[in-house]
């Protein structure tokens, strides 16, 4: 396994990443490589996209790990003008995730296959329906996305708690002022988020059981048992979509993973190499 730091350039800011290639011979040269999407506030050296890279490249699949525009909570990089998940919006996440794609295609690797955690598992969803041609899709805790994300989060302790109505009224009052830049401290995670992408996590997030019709590629969805399934509805997107599903609850586990990162990469590999002939 061999890892090249690589930029993708946008029209801001460019995504950061890992590229980890493999050696193929003949016979596996024509293998597909995995793009994967990290976690809301998370970035391509923490979580699945720290552990993952090398049980992929176990089975001889190359892989790219990278930042979006939304990565961390907040961060600076040649000075000090903010960035990070606190500014982000629904269509750059979308953005990054096809320039993403389009960086592996010009290496000879179109149709990867997809991987995102939780936030990028949304956008997974999303991602593949936007491009068909997928070659499998690997949901972990991908959560619900659409207009229920924000109001279920908040119910389960995390984002707004029980002050959604305050800060979405805030937030409208802030970007009619013009303000719509300026952050706002949560009581739950994400902590702290401009008006304008609190607005745009309430109306424009990918909804991820109605566009699990559009799915035509196999997909693993894997969630822990100490994750609510309303949150992270693995069974209905299974039901809603129209090619094969697996479904996988992992006892002892948590939205992070944490102690459970062997197995979980075990999962995942297995899978993939059966569902892609990698044997």
């Amino acid at each position: 396994m061999k890892l090249e730091l690589i930029s993708i350039p946008t029209d801001s800011s460019p995504l950061d990443g890992l590229f980890y290639s493999v050696e193929h011979n003949d016979a596996k040269r024509s293998l597909p490589a995995a793009l994967l999407f990290h976690g809301n506030t998370m970035n391509f050296y923490t979580g699945s996209l720290r552990f993952l890279p090398p049980a992929l490249s176990a089975i001889g699949m190359p892989s790219l790990a990278f930042n979006r525009r939304g990565h961390d909570i907040l961060a600076i990089r040649n000075s000090r003008l903010a960035e990070g998940a606190a500014f982000q919006t629904a269509a750059q996440a979308i953005e990054d995730n096809r320039l993403a794609a389009g960086w592996l295609a010009q290496r000879g690797f179109s149709s990867p296959v997809v991987i995102g955690h939780s936030n990028g598992g949304m956008l997974a969803v999303q991602h593949v329906a936007n491009h068909p041609d997928t070659r499998a899709l690997v949901l972990l805790s991908a959560h619900c996305g659409g207009r229920d994300m924000v109001p279920r989060a908040s119910a389960a302790g995390l984002l707004a708690q029980d002050r959604v109505a305050e800060f979405t009224e805030k937030a409208t009052a802030m970007v009619s002022k013009g303000k719509g830049g300026e952050l706002m401290l949560l009581p739950g995670w994400w902590y702290a988020i401009t008006a304008e992408s609190f607005l745009d996590q309430l109306e424009n997030l990918p909804d991820v059981l109605a566009l699990a019709s559009q799915i035509r590629c196999p997909v693993l969805y894997i969630r822990g048992d100490q994750e609510p399934r309303d949150l992270y509805p693995a069974e209905l997107f299974a039901a809603r979509c129209p090619s094969a599903c697996e479904v996988r609850i992992l006892k002892n586990c948590d939205h992070f993973y944490n102690g459970v990162e062997e197995e979980v990469s075990s999962v995942v590999a297995s899978w993939l190499g059966k569902t892609l002939h990698l044997d």
